[in-house]
């Protein structure tokens, strides 16, 4: 249910900075509460700006609707003042729209969509699934462009038409091309087709990078769900000179040790929740060492 607009409350966030998206730990096929609190802990305890549950990291795909709303609960729960967004996706819009009460109910800052599908989508058929979202909530909404999973792809135009609703706050776009005078091309091409409120967020940690020195606003980080602190030592998301608030950084690829021992080829070859399943079993504060950090029937994600 749309609940009224409060000037300075959620729908005032500007998503920017460093946007953490966090596993959820399964122990017995269930989800383990105390392994997933523990890490949005850890993730505030950082400093992280916000932090998104239930993305494609999250599993959010294979997670029943009661199990969804509770790891959204327990997430804002135990965030702090840090705000937090819920992935809402799912095959229906009557089930999207009750993922958004569910996070709504939970305190959710806003909300994260990606348009899921079995059958292929049109672009006028993502537009409406947009705007019943829009208004059926006041939170702020993300939206979550994932060709690797959705096998949907969003043209430049079509960003810009979702742009126009109201509530829209961020897009979450793939990674950008490696080529620096590509990657700020792309970027730029993007700004210039939506409106000056709407934040552009690069995902996929490897393009972090040549993504937030194109101009992105936000960092939406895998790696910044199970490795905070070197994250925001590198590209300081809540801090420094460059766009967003970020500085200018030159690598993302030697964080840690550790980080170099998993390689950033984990990522680009198994998924962006493989790799960081990967990094969560040599780093006992990450998850409790008894969970299983994500479902057993793992697909790749980006």
């Amino acid at each position: 249910m749309k609940q009224p607009h409060q000037e300075g409350g959620p729908t005032s966030i500007r998503l920017a900075g460093l946007s953490a998206f966090p596993l959820t730990p399964l122990r017995d096929d269930a989800v383990d509460e105390r392994a997933f609190a523990g890490l949005v802990e850890r993730l505030t305890a950082a400093g992280v700006d916000s932090i998104t549950a239930l993305g494609s990291t999250g599993s959010y795909a294979y997670l029943t609707p009661a199990e969804r709303a509770r790891v959204a609960r327990i997430a804002v729960e135990h965030a702090g003042a840090t705000p937090v967004f819920v992935g809402v996706g799912d095959l229906r819009t009557s089930r999207v729209l009750a993922h958004v009460d569910s996070a709504q109910e939970a305190g959710a800052a806003g909300v994260l969509l990606a348009p899921m599908t079995y059958q292929p989508l049109s672009d006028d058929e993502v537009l409406r699934l947009f705007r019943a979202v829009t208004e059926h909530t006041d939170r702020p909404v993300i939206v979550y462009d994932n060709p690797g999973t959705t096998h949907f792809t969003f043209t430049t135009e079509l960003y810009a038409r979702i742009a126009e609703l109201p509530g829209i706050a961020s897009i979450k776009i793939p990674g950008v091309p490696a080529d620096p005078t590509a990657a700020r091309e792309r970027v730029a091409m993007i700004r210039a087709a939506i409106p000056e409120h709407v934040t552009i967020g690069v995902s996929g940690d490897a393009f972090a990078a040549t993504g937030l020195n194109a101009g992105c606003d936000a960092w939406y980080s895998v790696i910044g769900g199970t490795l905070p602190a070197p994250a925001l030592d590198h590209p300081s998301c809540s801090g420094g000179s460059g766009p967003g608030g970020c500085r200018r950084v030159t690598t993302t690829c030697t964080f840690v040790g550790t980080v170099r021992r998993t390689r950033w080829k984990s990522t680009r070859d198994c998924g962006d929740r493989r790799a960081p399943r990967s990094r969560s079993t040599v780093l006992p504060a990450a998850a409790d060492p008894g969970a299983s950090p994500t479902p057993s029937a793992c697909r790749s994600s980006t």
